[in-house]
């Protein structure tokens, strides 16, 4: 009797523990079936992109660039790994219909659920800069964390505009247009 009561302890035990060690997904949206594959050399990539048409815009006062899923997803890899604490994990950045959807991984506590943020990419009429709108985002069963759409909007708007940067100095963007993974900048050099 003693020896049953001692297994189904340490069973009971065996399980909390391992529970503890792990943490329980929660579901949220499906990420997308062909994920987006992104390296170092893609961001690298795009920002040399961005120079090289900054460079030629100089020259003819038009600058075009056109950016891709890859591009954008590395980007946002390299965004998170900088930070201690990211809003979330596992970015991955699709293209589509005119608005950019920006999956990724969130966690609260011992629970970890998909999200999906899609978001309106447009341009400032008044700046002439990226302007990001957030038209809706889905973090499955969890709420959404306080703040959470509102650093991402700052995260996506300040990869636009720090790309940019210095390099751009008299650079006003007049359109973005969104179409079949690939984002479309235009503008004009002053």
């Amino acid at each position: 009797m003693k020896t049953k009561n001692t297994s189904l302890y340490l069973f009971t035990a065996s399980l909390v523990l391992a529970s503890m060690a792990c943490s329980i997904f929660a579901g949220g949206p499906a990420y997308p079936e062909q994920t987006v594959s992104a390296s170092p050399a893609d961001s690298q990539s795009m920002r040399d992109q961005l120079e090289q048409a900054l460079l030629a815009g100089a020259e003819t006062g038009v600058v075009s660039l056109q950016i891709t899923e890859s591009q954008l997803t590395a980007f946002m890899v390299d965004r998170m790994a900088q930070q201690a604490n990211p809003p979330f994990t596992d970015p991955q950045i699709l293209l589509r219909n005119g608005q950019m959807l920006m999956y990724g991984k969130i966690t609260q506590g011992w629970l970890t659920a998909n999200m999906l943020i899609t978001m309106n990419v447009g341009v400032d009429e008044l700046t002439g800069q990226p302007k990001i709108e957030i038209a809706s985002a889905d973090f499955g069963p969890l709420p959404a964390p306080e703040g959470l759409t509102s650093a991402m909007s700052a995260i996506v708007a300040e990869a636009f505009t720090g790309s940019f940067g210095p390099v751009a100095v008299g650079f006003r963007l007049e359109s973005i247009a969104i179409t079949d993974g690939i984002m479309t900048l235009t503008g004009r050099i002053k």
